[in-house]
């Protein structure tokens, strides 16, 4: 992940590990931001990476929220399938969404990443100690984000940040000693 100055790295190292919050943008962030309608129906395309490390974060205990002005079947199955059981649709103030989620999970801004790609994601910098941004966010995200990382929404950048969270936390070479360990 690139970030322009590396005092601001060591800053968002001490957030990762003790972030207990994730809170995501789903359109441009979970996804590539494209919609697809097929007689009617939204498709919607997810990255299996980001999947995964959101259900690493939350074995890991890190609580996920997923936070969208716009709302669909598609994400709200993808969702369930991956046990995120804050999913917060048609927000039309993805700032006090969040508050209203760290208030009834009793975390702090200061436990807090957002990661979001467009305009109204920057509501989530407030209530965030740390705000990433995909590599393909708009410029003005990525330019009041504390990390950017190198992938692009819907292509990697949720999983980017996972792992991220969990080598922060000293989890990740467990995990990936468990993955080395899997019985086939």
């Amino acid at each position: 992940m690139a970030t322009p100055h590396p005092e601001r790295n060591l800053d968002a190292q001490r957030v990762l590990a003790r972030a207990r919050l994730l809170a995501l943008d789903v359109d441009g962030t979970l996804t590539d931001g494209r919609i697809a309608y097929l007689g009617g129906e939204e498709l919607v395309h997810f990255h299996a990476h980001d999947g995964q490390g959101l259900v690493w974060l939350l074995q890991a205990g890190v609580q996920v929220a997923w936070i969208s002005g716009r709302g669909s079947r598609a994400v709200e199955h993808r969702a369930r399938e991956l046990g995120v059981r804050e999913l917060h649709l048609m927000a039309s103030s993805k700032g006090a969404v969040l508050a209203d989620v760290q208030r009834r999970l009793g975390i702090g801004a200061d436990e807090t990443i957002a990661m979001g790609d467009d305009l109204v994601d920057l509501a989530f910098a407030s209530r965030a100690a740390l705000l990433v941004a995909p590599a393909n966010a708009r410029p003005e995200v990525r330019a009041a984000a504390g990390l950017v990382t190198v992938a692009s929404g819907g292509a990697g950048a949720v999983r980017e940040l996972a792992e991220r969270v969990l080598a922060a936390k000293g989890l990740w070479s467990e995990r990936v000693d468990r993955s080395v360990r899997a019985p086939e």
